[in-house]
Parts: C-alpha cells; structure tokens; sequence
C-alpha cells in the first residue's frame, strides 16, 4: 500500500482522532504532538493488516495519548494555581448539532474529567463518547475487556455523580447574554452585571504563575462582579481588541493586544451565568489561533 493511502485515511479520521485525544489530555498542543507521532507510526503499518481502519486508528492515538498524560501528570501537581484545561476554538456551531459531543468538549466536563485516573479517563471517552467495544477499548488501554467493563462502570458513576446538568443554550440566547455581559462591564455597569449572575457563579482563573489572576477559585455573585469590573475597567482596555469567539462550544470572548492577553469562556444556565474559565496563562493560549473541526 502507498503513503498516499496512509495519509488518506488518517487525514478522513483526523477530526475524530483529535477529538479522542483533546477529551483525554485537555490540551489542544499535546494532541497535535500526539497525532503527529501516530501518524508517523501509523505511516509504518502494513494496511492489508487492518481490518478496521477507524477501530484501529483510535486505539493506536489512545495509546500515545496515555502515555503523553502519564508524562505529564507531575508537572499537573506542581502546577501553580488552577489547572483549566486549553481552550479549543471551533468552527462557528461546529458540534451544536451533537447534544453528547457538545458536552463532551464543554470545559465544565473536561475539568471534571480530570478527576479520574488516566485509564478512567480514556475508557470514559472512547466508550461513553464515541461508543466503541469494549474489546477495542481493551486493546487500547492494554487491559482485559473484562476489566474495562468494570472500570467503565466506576467511571461512568463518578461523572453521573459530578455532572451538572447538560442543555445547550439556544446559541442566540447565548450570543443575546454574552453581548449584555460585555456591554455592562465595559461600562462598568454594576447593577446590569450582577442580573446576568447565578448567585453562586464561579470564576476559575488558569494562569499558570506567568500571569496576573486570581490564585484560587471566586465564588458569589458581588465577589465575581468585583473581579469582573476590575477586568474590564476602561482603563485597562486601552489597545486591546475584544472579540467574541466559540470555545468548547460555548461563548467566549477572547482579548488581544500586540499578544493574546486572556480567553474566557462563559458558561449559561437558566438564563444566568454559572461559570468563567479564565485561561491567562501564555503557553495555553498559544493553541488559540486555528479553528478545528471535531467529530464522532
């Protein structure tokens, strides 16, 4: 088989594949490394060998992924402050039509599967997300398919137990309160800021030590608006452009200078906002400059 053909099929199930891999690690750069270094091995594999092309892709990236995730575990628990996961910028309503894809790539759920172990996490994804056997996942995770079953059940209950509830927001209704968020905190409009907060909003700062923001998590709806408001305060606006973007399929606004100097995603509920994840830190900002595509 030609090289032709090993790139013809990697190229058709590269938007899945990367799928697989960003659910697994939360970082857009890894997972690119990650597909790079599959394919150069998959690039060395006798096609007439694979009977299932996708079945096999899929566990041939899972492996590296793991890997890449174990390798990076320790420089996750020296890490300073909140770790958030790197925000994925898609194509405009990219996975909006796919309820369990959607969610899958929210970064409340990513934050949340970063509570497992790495093999939790990767049988959580290949089985939950994307449906695979449990004979695939084993090969994959290199564990007998009986295991699998059983971690796949301890896994899916950990997540049904931490999960909030999932429905999408309308994107206009999104788009609606997104732009009334920012027209109030750009005016420094207090009242018009805090009728757009649950009462328990969170704001989850990711800056790594290499920028200015809030060490731990705030909580409350005044303890966020006084963050916010301090933000977004006119002054500190100057030279920078504000730009509204979809990351992780949900509103994002996106500030830049000469650099990228934060992304923050917004999360809906109800009407009011529940949740900011403020990535500051300049090495996960990086990833935020092509538009992907994912798939199941």
């Amino acid at each position: 088989m030609s090289t032709d053909e090993h790139a013809e099929r990697f190229t058709l199930l590269r938007p899945l594949l990367f799928t697989i891999v960003y659910e697994i690690l939360g970082s857009v750069t890894e997972s690119d490394d990650v597909l790079q270094d599959s394919y150069l091995r998959w690039a060395d594999v006798d096609l007439a060998t694979v009977r299932d092309t996708k079945s096999y892709l899929a566990q041939l990236v899972t492996r590296q992924a793991l890997n890449a995730l174990r390798a990076s575990a320790r420089r996750r628990e020296d890490y300073i402050g909140s770790w958030l996961p790197e925000p994925l910028l898609l194509d405009e309503h990219d996975a909006s039509t796919d309820v369990l894809l959607a969610e899958s790539v929210s970064m409340a759920m990513l934050v949340l599967l970063e509570t497992l172990t790495p093999d939790e996490r990767a049988v959580f994804v290949l089985r939950e997300v994307f449906g695979f056997g449990y004979h695939d996942i084993a090969t994959a995770v290199g564990k007998p398919a009986a295991t699998v079953r059983q971690v796949a059940h301890r896994a899916r209950e950990h997540v049904q137990a931490r999960r909030r509830r999932f429905e999408p927001v309308d994107a206009a209704k999104g788009a609606q309160i997104t732009e009334q968020f920012m027209t109030a905190a750009v005016t420094g409009d207090l009242e018009g800021l805090l009728s757009l907060l649950a009462p328990d909003v969170t704001w989850t700062a990711d800056r790594g030590g290499k920028a200015a923001a809030a060490r731990r998590p705030v909580v409350g709806a005044e303890k966020v608006a006084a963050v916010l408001m301090s933000l977004f305060r006119l002054g500190r606006l100057e030279g920078l452009r504000i730009e509204m973007v979809n990351c992780n399929n949900t509103p994002a606004i996106v500030l830049s200078g000469e650099r990228l100097e934060g992304v923050f995603l917004i999360e809906i509920a109800d009407g009011k906002i529940t949740n900011f994840y403020a990535i500051r830190n300049p090495d996960k900002l990086l990833a935020v400059a092509v538009p992907r595509q994912i798939s199941r």
